[in-house]
């Protein structure tokens, strides 16, 4: 009998990188295996596929795969991956990054590209937190959360991505939890076939970091919180106009789906264009 789990991890898995560093309850995982399950699905070659990261633990990822990759410098992913990509178009650049990496540091990376509608899947595991450097706050981090940067709270307003990567004209901008398996493979699966900046969130726990700092017991509880403080994007178009702008839940699902002009086709056809 054929086992999906078996094939993943035959075909796709660096075992000797394993036990995984991650922390027990940590989402990471869980976004590696759907991520992988999205490529399996779409028939790619792991050998056109270049894996890029940055820093923190969500861009650990890449070693866990037998692939090519770049772990690169702090918030510089995506401006790496630029380069891979448009010195070799025929490739699947895939970004393994965290709020963070893509956020803080990387932030201007990060809206150039989407400005640019470079062909790149990004995949960003959004925990609200700089947790491998020091539990620190983060450009998304939710008001009044606990950080070790903010113990009484914190006063800065966040970031939403996916709002701030549509404004910078993103071709296709999707955000899940982890509760949702199957859509969250689905997205990443249409973002590998968009032929131009596709960005997926992801919203994981982060047990021995933000999660411990907002008491928010583990298990089941987390599972719960995460439930609990989204609204699908369907159920949240239905509400009238008025409760909508009061809506304090992150809105999950896809939330932009519009093909415009590549930037590596439009830059190859200039190119061509004026080629001597």
């Amino acid at each position: 009998m054929f086992n999906k789990a078996n094939h993943i991890r035959e075909n796709y898995l660096e075992m000797t990188m394993y036990p995984s560093i991650f922390c027990s309850g940590c989402g990471v995982g869980n976004v590696l295996n759907y991520s992988l399950r999205a490529i399996d699905a779409e028939h790619i070659d792991l050998d056109g596929v270049v894996f890029v990261s940055g820093i923190g633990c969500s861009s650990r990822m890449p070693g866990y795969i037998d692939a090519d990759g770049l772990h690169t410098t702090h918030g510089r992913a995506i401006a790496f991956a630029t380069g891979v990509k448009t010195s070799d178009p025929d490739l699947n650049v895939v970004i393994f990054t965290g709020d963070g990496d893509a956020a803080g540091i990387g932030g201007n990376h990060l809206i150039h590209a989407a400005r640019r509608n470079v062909d790149l899947t990004v995949v960003c595991i959004n925990n609200f937190i700089h947790r491998m450097t020091g539990g620190q706050v983060s450009p998304t981090t939710p008001l009044t959360s606990k950080t070790s940067t903010t113990p009484y709270g914190n006063i800065e307003q966040p970031f939403d991505l996916c709002s701030l990567v549509i404004g910078a004209g993103a071709s296709y901008v999707s955000r899940w939890t982890l509760g949702y398996p199957y859509e969250t493979i689905k997205a990443i699966r249409e973002g590998l076939r968009n032929k131009g900046f596709s960005f997926i969130e992801m919203l994981v726990p982060c047990p021995t970091g933000y999660t411990k700092k907002q008491k928010i017991p583990d298990g089941r509880e987390t599972w719960d919180w995460y439930k609990e403080s989204t609204i699908l994007r369907s159920q949240y178009m239905k509400l009238p106009k008025a409760e909508r702008a009061k809506e304090t839940r992150i809105v999950i699902g896809k939330l932009r789906d519009s093909p415009r002009p590549e930037f590596c086709d439009t830059y190859g056809k200039l190119v061509e264009k004026y080629r001597l």
